[in-house]
Formats: structure tokens, sequence, C-alpha cells
């Protein structure tokens, strides 16, 4: 049996956008049927949204930096 968790792959932008639209399509979804029950949850949700944000960022220049060395 193969292990998919072991597949390594190399994505293009245009072939990741697929993904990313089908992603939105579902947190869009969901966001209009949960609508309620989310903006009980707006302030945690931007707070780990701008963790997250601030990470990737740090990951993203660190990496940017390396390539440069």
């Amino acid at each position: 049996m193969m292990n998919f968790f072991k597949a390594k792959t190399t994505w293009t932008n245009a072939e990741f956008i697929y993904f990313k639209v089908g992603i939105a399509a579902f947190y869009l979804l969901a966001g209009g049927y949960f609508q309620a029950w989310v903006r009980n949850y707006t302030i945690p949700l931007v707070i780990v949204f701008l963790l997250n944000m601030i990470v990737t960022i740090y990951l993203w220049l660190k990496k940017m930096k390396a390539n440069n060395n």
C-alpha cells in the first residue's frame, strides 16, 4: 500500500490555485451557514489569523534571506 503522507510533489502556483479556490468556496459556504455562531468568535478568529500571518511572514522572510546568502 502506498503511503500518501510520505509522497513528495511540487506544485506550481497555477496548479495550486484550484485548491485555494476550493478551500475559499468551502469557507464562504460555512460562513454563510454558521453566520450567527461565527459572529460570537470574531475576536479569537482575528487573533488566530493575525498570529498565523505573523508566523508566515517571518518564515517567508527567513527563507528569502537564506536563499540570498
